[in-house]
């Protein structure tokens, strides 16, 4: 296990709030890094330990975390959400992820269940491509043209689904935040991230997960569409869904209010009980 200096530094760890509080984690999605969750983790710091990372690949991570063989799947990176914990001794933990975060979260909360004590996943999707009674958004032809034009042209790629993946187009600087967010990632990271990403298919773990679990939908989203939440909600043992009133892929950063509110809800609900 390595030492909480190294885990600090190779994943650019930040930490905040009361040392002996309950940990609160916050995992962030494809293309982003910690800073996305500023308008919603600091809410949080004054009763949790409120921890943030960045995966090898994204942010201030150390480039030499990266691995293409253990990154090759989602497993890779849950294994990385588990070296932070590990590294920082962190247990009975309340893990956010967003987007395929909110997957790599199911898979380290599978790995090891006793670490965790709830689970909020924001625009969860298990698989992204439709199936046989299953909504999943995509057909497969869609995601593979989407794949190659990441792969051919990444800057030009990240400049049409920023803004298309966030929404909101009334409020254009949020396209521009997250279309910066994509630009500043490794491209050769972010074609394979994007790969394993948009092509696994995790269903199969969800009635694994133990955790008590909230899951956070946003009415309108491109990428993670309301019959995607309500399958995530209905085949894990222990969650419940929150539709947000709100558009979009990132709730965090459109309406961070709503998200604070939900999640606060959640972990108040849940510890007492209920």
């Amino acid at each position: 296990m390595e030492s909480a200096e190294a885990v600090v530094s190779r994943y650019n760890v930040t930490i905040s709030g009361p040392a002996d509080a309950q940990p609160m984690v916050f995992a962030h999605g494809f293309g982003c890094d910690q800073h996305m969750w500023r308008l919603v983790a600091p809410a949080f710091a004054d009763r949790f330990r409120v921890v943030l990372f960045d995966f090898p690949g994204s942010g201030g991570a150390a480039a030499s975390g990266y691995d293409p063989d253990r990154h090759a799947t989602l497993q890779g990176y849950a294994d990385d959400v588990l070296a932070v914990l590990h590294g920082l001794d962190l247990h009975d933990v309340v893990l956010v992820g967003h987007s395929v975060s909110a997957m790599i979260a199911a898979l380290a909360a599978v790995a090891e269940p006793e670490r965790f004590d709830k689970l909020v996943m924001v625009g969860p999707s298990p698989r992204y491509v439709d199936d046989v009674d299953y909504v999943g958004g995509f057909e497969e032809q869609d995601i593979l043209e989407m794949l190659d034009s990441l792969a051919s042209n990444y800057l030009g790629w990240s400049a049409a689904m920023g803004p298309a993946i966030m929404g909101n187009g009334e409020r254009p600087e949020l396209g521009r935040e997250l279309t910066d967010s994509f630009c500043r990632m490794d491209p050769s990271v972010a074609r394979r991230f994007a790969r394993v990403t948009f092509l696994s298919d995790l269903r199969a773990q969800l009635p694994r997960v133990r955790t008590r679990t909230l899951v956070l939908q946003c009415r309108e989203d491109l990428i993670a569409p309301v019959e995607v939440g309500e399958y995530v909600r209905d085949a894990l043992p222990d969650a419940r869904l929150v539709m947000l009133d709100a558009t979009g892929h990132c709730p965090h950063l459109s309406a961070p209010e709503a998200t604070r509110a939900a999640i606060d809800d959640f972990v108040l609900l849940a510890g007492a009980g209920g």
